[in-house]
């Protein structure tokens, strides 16, 4: 309940200003890829403002997220690494322990043993 609310808590000022932001910036701009170019360009899109500024930033955001994800690589392969150590040695302790038990089973049984009261003085 508590995480919906402030889920909404944020969501909703984002939600009102990207609507604001689209009503203000209606007006359409021609989007090109072609820098050296004085006439007007061959292949080029219209779009609304708004349209090419949020375009821009989800591919910010998805070029960032994939830096993101291979710079953390290093770690990830150290933490397989370290999993599969752990698994090994966690297997080799049940090992040793069936093997002690196992040889524990197999020994002599001791001598129980009996309380006897000290000696009277």
């Amino acid at each position: 309940m508590i995480r919906t609310f402030l889920k909404a808590l944020i969501l909703v000022p984002i939600a009102v200003f990207l609507i604001l932001f689209a009503v203000a910036n209606r007006q359409w701009t021609g989007v090109s890829l072609d820098p050296f170019s004085s006439e007007p360009p061959a292949l080029a899109v219209h779009l609304p403002l708004f349209l090419v500024i949020l375009l821009a930033l989800m591919l910010g955001v998805i070029v960032g997220g994939v830096a993101a994800w291979l710079g953390q690589r290093r770690w990830r392969r150290a933490a397989r690494r370290l999993e599969a150590e752990l698994r090994e040695a966690r297997a080799e302790t049940e090992a040793w322990k069936r093997r002690a038990e196992a040889e524990h089973a197999a020994a002599a049984p001791l001598a129980p043993l009996t309380y006897r009261p000290p000696p009277a003085a």
